[in-house]
């Protein structure tokens, strides 16, 4: 179970172009789609430097956020086992990329790229993309992966530009600022916001199922994510709903009862442990998520890509 708790994902995107926005409250297209594929292209480039290397600084400047947390630790953690560079490294190639940009005011600015890519299975790579301003670079904040039948039809206008969904926004059945709170609540309480899935109710039974075993007691804490690098960013979609993407918290712990002990986690978890493991363990994992938020009615959570970024034991 703990030989799966560092998780791995990548990207790539083509593109090339320039954009130069005057003011804070223009709007405006957030880049161009040459730009957008250019920016695709380095972070793949950085991307599977790093991972060749299991170096974390050679593409610090091309992650942010959520995705940031989960691709440190994932590199740190093999760099520990394997400091001369990771052994099973290919690289992540990303084809047929397609790239949704909305026009907006003010910063960030940000867009989506979705392509193919020759790892993770037959589902499409969502990536987005963001900056606070066009002197800086541009910084993967989420990584998900999605069944391509899933992801929706998108609200453009004349241009083909996207229309960003403010944080607030009511018009949809879960304003995007409240949907990791939302998701942190369900994975506790349970109700009614989130329909059945892999991300929702079969995690949930998944988690409850391991909580009691013998001699093992299995403890989860969910916490919401939200702030700067965090915080949730949506696109409209055709039919009037919202595609967000959102970050989330959760904390495992496990605790030995008298004469008992904790399984021993595997190297690569191990390597981002601190303090000595006698009674119980505590890890840490960042999660983005992707969900679909309709008008009305419950929101589908389509993509979700964890990693452990720390653990603790006592």
């Amino acid at each position: 179970m703990l030989g799966s708790c560092v998780l791995v994902t990548a990207l790539s995107l083509t593109a090339s172009g320039c954009v130069v926005v005057h003011g804070e409250r223009e709007v405006l297209p957030a880049t161009t789609r040459v730009e957008a594929a250019e920016a695709l292209a380095e972070f793949t480039d950085a991307y599977n430097a790093a991972d060749k290397a299991y170096d974390g600084s050679l593409d610090a400047g091309h992650t942010t956020g959520a995705l940031a947390d989960i691709d440190t630790a994932r590199l740190k953690a093999g760099r520990a086992s394997n400091p001369q560079g990771n052994p099973r490294h290919s690289p992540l190639e990303l084809t047929d990329a397609k790239f949704t940009i909305p026009a907006k005011a003010g910063w960030p600015r940000w867009f989506v790229a979705d392509a193919d890519g020759n790892k993770g299975g037959a589902g499409r790579w969502l990536l987005v993309f963001t900056r606070d301003g066009t002197d800086e670079p541009w910084e993967v904040a989420y990584l998900t992966l999605v069944a391509p039948d899933d992801i929706p039809e998108f609200r453009t206008d004349k241009d083909g530009w996207a229309e960003a969904v403010p944080a607030n926004a009511t018009d949809v059945a879960v304003p995007p600022g409240e949907l990791s709170e939302e998701y942190a609540t369900f994975l506790k309480d349970g109700g009614d916001v989130f329909a059945d899935g892999t991300h929702t109710s079969v995690w949930r039974a998944a988690r409850a199922k391991k909580a009691q075993r013998p001699g093992l007691a299995t403890q989860y804490i969910d916490e919401p994510l939200t702030n700067g690098d965090y915080a949730p960013l949506a696109l409209r979609t055709e039919d009037g709903g919202a595609l967000v993407f959102f970050t989330t918290r959760h904390f495992e712990k496990q605790t030995a009862a008298a004469g008992a002990s904790v399984p021993t986690p595997n190297k690569d978890v191990l390597a981002l442990t601190t303090g000595e493991i006698r009674q119980s363990f505590t890890m840490e994992f960042v999660s983005n998520e992707v969900a679909l938020t309709p008008a009305e009615g419950e929101v589908r959570v389509l993509g979700r890509v964890q990693g452990l970024t720390s653990a603790k034991g006592e």
